[in-house]
This record gives structure tokens, sequence and C-alpha cells, in this order.
């Protein structure tokens, strides 16, 4: 488990932060250190509520980017609830919901 968790900081960029605190880590390598332990068991389907909601929006985006990276290099599936139009817009499927029911 530990050499799998430090093969995934090394792709997420993070492996010179590994003896970190989480308060020592900005909101950006927090965010990507909780897609590190989404995927250290290495699961089929991964859910994420608002991932970039408490992030400025390079960092939101560098998010993004990194889901879609993770898609395409692992195989990995992502269920994303968000407001973020931009980030729903860029998925392979999108569904909306109002008051609790799929409209489309």
């Amino acid at each position: 488990a530990e050499k799998r968790a430090l093969e995934l900081l090394e792709f997420l960029g993070l492996s010179h932060r590994k003896s970190h605190k989480p308060n020592e880590l900005s909101g950006g390598e927090q965010q990507r250190v909780a897609v590190a332990r989404a995927l250290i068991n290495d699961p089929k389907l991964i859910f994420a509520d608002e991932p970039s909601g408490n992030l400025d929006s390079e960092s939101a985006e560098n998010l993004h980017n990194l889901f879609f990276k993770l898609r395409d290099e692992f195989g990995q599936t992502f269920i994303i609830v968000t407001h973020n139009t931009e980030l729903a817009d860029m998925a392979d499927r999108k569904l909306t919901m109002v008051d609790g029911k799929i409209i489309s």
C-alpha cells in the first residue's frame, strides 16, 4: 500500500510533499491528495461531490484536467456532482437535475 501511495503521489506531482501535514498544503494540493486516497485501492468508480468548490479557478482547472488524465491513463470512471458548468461541459456524459429529478 505504501508503494502504491508513493506512486500516486509521484503521478500527481506531490512526491516532494509526502511528509507534509494537511495544513501545510495548498487547497489544490489537498484535493490532489484526496484524489490519491480515492485511487489507492484501484476502484472502478470514483464519486466526487463538488471537488473544486473550494478552489481558485486555476487550481480548479488543474483538478478538472487531472480527472480526464486519470480517465485516459488508468481507465478510471468518475461520477462528479458539480454546479460548475465548465466542468460539466467537459464530461463524456452530462445529466442535469432540478429539484431531485433528472431532466436531461
